[in-house]
């Protein structure tokens, strides 16, 4: 049955007072928190409803009632307003970031920066290798049959291999090697490359080819490496603090998924831009069916490179964690868009 607006207004109270005291809600506490403009028979016959149709359960240990996974989702998609955040943490996020020197600052500042502003576990994917562009593309020759292949993206990222070159290099060549680079790939997506390294080893005069070919070889593998997939984690602790998390049993399992970057990366990975919620049960994963996700894409200039995101209870203040999580999503992009 459809939900009028008296027993919405009773359900968004019964989460709000959940997440702001963690003890289960009763009529008489809602009536006098909230003006519902209702008398307390009729705000429990409203739970009553609320708890037949599954939005909220009564715990067995107490008179009271807390929200469920349903009720949090209805929450979130029908009575959840995402604050704005207040200029101070805007000006906050914002200095915290600018000041990072490099790409590893950025995603270090960032992660510990969601955690502290949520108290949750916060995840922060590095830039994809396969989601950016190449920005540029030096050879430092090491000798003369050894070179340095120095790969900086769009995002930040910087990718160096050592290269053994069949034969010597003369200096000249050697430039003329990083020229027919950059040419052909500064600007291009890293995942559109391979065709035009496969060209550039076509097109390389008899000289160069052997080495062009050494070079190719090298950034095709560099591509192809998934190790590019890196995740920075912080905030492990506040899972613990309070007894956040309403477990039946230990917090071993979600600790355990925490480890697996193969379910962090699903977690976070293939973002849009804008926040996602996953509450409860419709996590993938059996060990993180008690707990929420709000994720979002960033990058540069509305381009997504990366996911992050806070993990926590299901019981978590949703429209703060949304906006937080939406708004440093943002100013990491800015910042990468301004390096």
């Amino acid at each position: 049955m459809a939900l009028d607006d008296r027993k919405l207004d009773v359900l968004r109270a019964i989460v709000e007072d959940y997440v702001a005291t963690q003890e289960p809600v009763g009529s008489k506490a809602l009536v006098e928190r909230h003006a519902l403009g209702v008398s307390p028979a009729t705000v429990r016959n409203d739970m009553a409803v609320l708890e037949e149709e599954g939005y909220i359960r009564q715990p067995h240990t107490s008179a009271g009632r807390v929200p469920t996974d349903a009720g949090y989702r209805l929450f979130v998609d029908r009575l959840s307003k995402i604050k704005p955040l207040s200029p101070a943490e805007r000006r906050a996020i914002e200095r915290f970031l600018l000041g990072a020197v490099d790409l590893d600052d950025v995603v270090h500042r960032t992660v510990r920066l969601l955690a502290q502003l949520t108290r949750q576990v916060a995840v922060v994917q590095y830039p994809s290798l396969t989601r950016s562009s190449v920005r540029h593309l030096e050879l430092v020759p090491l000798s003369t049959t050894r070179l340095m292949l120095v790969m900086i993206t769009d995002t930040g990222r910087v990718e160096q291999r050592q290269v053994d070159i069949p034969g010597t290099l003369p200096a000249d060549d050697v430039l003329e090697l990083r020229r027919l680079l950059n040419s052909k790939l500064a600007g291009e997506r890293l995942a559109n490359t391979p065709p035009l390294v496969q060209a550039l080893v076509d097109e390389a005069t008899e000289e160069l080819r052997p080495a062009m070919t050494t070079l190719a070889t090298v950034l095709l593998e560099t591509l192809a490496d998934r190790h590019d997939e890196r995740l920075m984690l912080a905030g492990t602790a506040n899972l613990t603090r309070g007894g956040v998390l309403d477990f039946a049993g230990s917090l071993r399992p979600v600790l355990e998924a925490l480890e697996e970057e193969v379910i962090l990366l699903k977690l976070i990975g293939e973002q849009s831009d804008s926040p996602r919620v996953r509450i409860g049960d419709e996590n993938e994963f059996v060990d993180l069916r008690a707990t929420s996700v709000v994720t979002a894409g960033y990058g540069p200039g509305g381009q997504i490179v990366g996911g992050l995101g806070v993990l926590g209870p299901t019981r978590m203040d949703y429209p703060g964690t949304i906006a937080t999580v939406r708004a440093v999503a943002r100013y990491v992009g800015d910042v990468l868009a301004q390096s």
